[in-house]
């Protein structure tokens, strides 16, 4: 069995009222995907900037594991010829 080590690159910006999350992942084959995430803060929530992050984080991550899906199915298709429908 191979190890394989893949590093997203999670880039968060931030002001007093939103969030912003980058990630982006190289793959072995070269592709190249990035996602982003935004959060904004309801004036009437209590400032906690790092929840804005986390929830920016988690939907860049979750925007990247979808199109991962959709990249994997294509892939199994183009082999297979036949219709994939990876669970996530």
């Amino acid at each position: 069995m191979a190890h394989l080590n893949w590093h997203i690159d999670l880039d968060i910006d931030r002001s007093e009222t939103e969030s912003e999350a980058r990630a982006t992942l190289q793959l072995p084959d070269t592709t190249r995907l990035t996602t982003r995430g935004h959060a904004k803060r309801n004036p009437n929530d209590p400032e906690q900037a790092q929840v804005g992050e986390e929830l920016a984080a988690a939907r860049a991550l979750n925007d990247m594991a979808r199109r991962l899906l959709r990249k994997a199915a294509h892939e199994i298709e183009e082999a297979t010829h036949a219709p994939a429908h990876p669970h996530p």
